[in-house]
């Protein structure tokens, strides 16, 4: 028997439409950028999506044709010729693989470029209109997203990883990709449906081993089991992208035959029922320093205002520069600045100079701190275990550390990288377990790095370009009525 001919393909990226730096070639180039048979390379045995795509098919009936997956740290806005160059490579590497006989697709879900707003929208569309109708287009979601009709529309089945921090986007790759053989292999017919809700879970409450994640996908969960579904994924949404899918959705996929009309209204009850419970507490760290003396070390303080995984810059000193306010020390920061690098690069180890960080956020205070050059490091390493993202190379850079008089430590990358694994400091030398404070640029991922190291871990309300409140950033574009943007009245 012939084997089934199946592509794999992905543009994969979170876009901030409130970041004032847009996202380029570039960043691709230094995030992921993998064509053909890199692709399992770098892949096949990692804790990501692909991984699971690749494990779940079986190499004696199914012939796999990686195409081109792109990736790039989150950020602003991709530009539009970055978009089509990328879009148009892979449309080219699809004319050249087929025919085929099915599809694997990695969308984020949260994707926006210069002219297209549903950017996974259009890159999925591109892929149908070339494949026909007839081949099954199956892939994953990455929960942060902003799900279009369109992108339901022109695929098959899109499954969301369910865990947040995502930690299991290794098995969300083998349902996906499980499902699409089944479907070569057997007369299936399935079908899936998109319910866009009226509301913004807020970033802080998406957290899904905490309330109020915890109990609504053991509802909706139970709904899914009720109903029969293929599957059901809680979409949580993506709240810094200014465009019209805004917002928390639930995606489900169905066998065919099935009604599934009558258990709309009890999914919908269970978010509709919760809508108090989204939005977050805003705790500052005002509020935190006098409970200090009694907090268990070291804490890891969620820097929410700068979460470089929801798009943001990474070079805010705000709490480092309270931290130092208040004569606290033991405390490490990881900040991100191509330029500061290579200003710090003038002088050498256990030299003592003066710096400011001013320039590089407006939230940064003025006055300039004293630090003495701890050393350069390379910034390159690798997360064998689960972590968010289920990535396994990372690249900082080159890596300048620094220390305050104070005694506190400033790391600062050329390269942004999310804080997903503990080891983007103990790959410097840098022992967690010592430090008092451990400021993460990031609000729920950084849990899992760290959870073996802090037991305590604080969501603190900062301001940058990912703040806890969503309501303050400037809609355009976005639905209504949208909870807590405007009142939703609870019918369910």
């Amino acid at each position: 028997m012939m084997k089934k001919r199946v592509a794999l393909a992905g543009i994969y990226h979170e876009s901030n439409t409130f970041s004032k730096r847009p996202t380029t070639y570039i960043d691709f180039e230094k995030g992921h950028l993998l064509r053909g048979n890199e692709i399992p390379l770098q892949y096949q045995d990692a804790h990501h999506e692909i991984g699971g795509l690749i494990a779940a098919l079986d190499p004696e009936r199914v012939e796999l044709v990686p195409l081109l997956y792109a990736e790039a740290t989150p950020g602003g806005v991709i530009g539009k010729e970055t978009y089509e160059r990328l879009k148009d490579e892979l449309a080219a590497l699809l004319e050249a693989a087929l025919p085929l006989d099915g599809v694997l697709v990695t969308p984020h879900g949260a994707a926006v470029a210069e002219g297209y707003p549903d950017m996974d929208g259009d890159w999925l569309q591109r892929i149908r209109e070339m494949v026909g109708d007839a081949v099954p287009v199956v892939g994953t979601l990455d929960p942060h997203a902003n799900v279009s009709p369109r992108m339901a529309q022109v695929t098959d089945a899109l499954f969301a990883y369910a865990t947040n921090p995502h930690l299991d986007q290794r098995e969300t790759g083998k349902k996906a990709a499980a499902l699409l053989q089944d479907l070569l292999f057997t007369n299936r017919r399935i079908k899936q449906e998109l319910l866009q809700l009226p509301l913004q879970i807020s970033i802080e409450q998406q957290h899904t081993g905490k309330e109020p994640c915890r109990s609504l996908y053991r509802a909706v969960q139970k709904i899914a089991g009720d109903m029969g579904a293929v599957g059901v994924s809680i979409i949580l949404g993506f709240p810094y992208a200014d465009v019209y899918e805004m917002g928390s959705a639930v995606m489900v996929i169905s066998d065919a035959h099935i009604n599934t009309r009558p258990w709309i209204p009890r999914l919908e009850a269970c978010f509709l029922n919760r809508l108090p419970s989204f939005c977050g507490e805003r705790v500052t760290l005002q509020q935190v320093l006098p409970q200090a003396p009694g907090l268990q070390k070291p804490v890891l303080l969620l820097d929410m205002g700068d979460n470089v995984g929801g798009g943001a810059r990474g070079c805010s000193m705000f709490l480092l520069d309270l931290l130092e306010a208040a004569g606290k020390d033991r405390a490490c920061v990881c900040i991100s600045s191509r330029q500061t690098v290579a200003f710090i690069s003038k002088f050498r180890t256990g030299e003592v100079f003066t710096i400011s960080f001013r320039e590089l956020d407006e939230h940064n205070r003025d006055a300039p701190y004293n630090v003495r050059l701890l050393g350069f490091r390379d910034g390159a390493f690798t997360e064998p275990d689960p972590r968010h993202g289920g990535q396994v190379q990372y690249d900082m850079g080159k890596v300048a550390l620094l220390q305050t008089e104070m005694g506190n430590i400033i790391v600062v990358t050329s390269l942004r990288v999310p804080p997903f694994s503990s080891r983007q400091l103990t790959s410097l030398g840098i022992e967690p377990g010592k430090l008092d404070w451990i400021i993460a640029k990031g609000v729920n991922a950084p849990m899992a790095a760290y959870k073996d190291i802090c037991p305590v871990m604080i969501q603190v309300h900062t301001p940058g370009e990912t703040g806890a409140d969503m309501t303050a950033y400037p809609f355009k574009n976005r639905r209504k009525p949208l909870y807590p943007f405007e009142t939703i009245r609870n019918e369910a």
